[in-house]
């Protein structure tokens, strides 16, 4: 049923949990996890600036060791416990608006579930800071696990 499974990553204790299911159905079903981080140049253009943005967009963010430490620490993290488990694993940063990065990477790369986690934000905050999983969900026709981080 499933054979890739995708689960988006920032290190943040949501997409932890996300990983621990993804990890669960990977595990069940034989199936390849693909972690991902995406740069997010929509956030980082408020506080880098446009220059910086252009940098990043191009590859360069390799080069800013904040950013590739951080990229590489949640990617990591993922992989070193699917392989734990005896997962087979593959890993990709990539940079731009982040759910427009995980569909394009699920169409690309024969995705057969996204499992993402949610932190369930609600009114102000989430009209102001929207929701990755609520636009990936809207942006992709492939299957969408939302793991509920207060479930937890």
């Amino acid at each position: 049923m499933y054979d890739t499974i995708l689960v988006p990553t920032d290190g943040s204790d949501t997409a932890e949990i996300a990983v621990d299911h993804a990890l669960d159905l990977a595990e069940t079903y034989g199936a390849t996890i693909h972690a991902l981080y995406v740069v997010d140049v929509g956030h980082l253009s408020i506080t880098l600036g446009p220059e910086q943005v252009d940098r990043i967009q191009s590859g360069q963010w390799r080069e800013m060791d904040e950013l590739r430490e951080r990229a590489e620490s949640a990617i990591d993290a993922v992989t070193d416990r699917a392989e734990a488990r005896g997962i087979d694993a593959v890993e990709h940063v990539a940079a731009g608006k982040p759910h427009s990065m995980i569909a394009k990477y699920a169409t690309n790369n024969d995705i057969d579930l996204v499992v993402m986690g949610s932190q369930g934000r609600s009114g102000v905050k989430r009209a102001l800071l929207g929701s990755v999983t609520e636009r990936t969900l809207r942006e992709t026709r492939i299957p969408v696990l939302v793991v509920d981080a207060r479930a937890e």
